[in-house]
């Protein structure tokens, strides 16, 4: 039996957990930051998590994460 091949940009933007949830960084963080608020600004910089109803999808892309 083969091994099977990780999508490549899924294993590029989310990283394992030590849990075994996936956690990736927010987008809209990169450019055009003036007219976001300090707020917004300040929640961009934290990781999310993948929300349980997608993680099936993750857990498809990369198998031996």
């Amino acid at each position: 039996m083969p091994k099977i091949k990780s999508k490549k940009a899924a294993t590029k933007r989310f990283r394992i957990t030590g849990t075994g949830k996936f956690k990736y960084p927010k987008a809209n963080k990169q450019h055009i930051l003036g007219k976001k608020s300090p707020k917004r600004k300040m929640r961009l910089r934290k990781s999310g998590v993948v929300d349980k109803t997608n993680e099936l999808a993750v857990r498809r892309m990369m198998p031996y994460a």
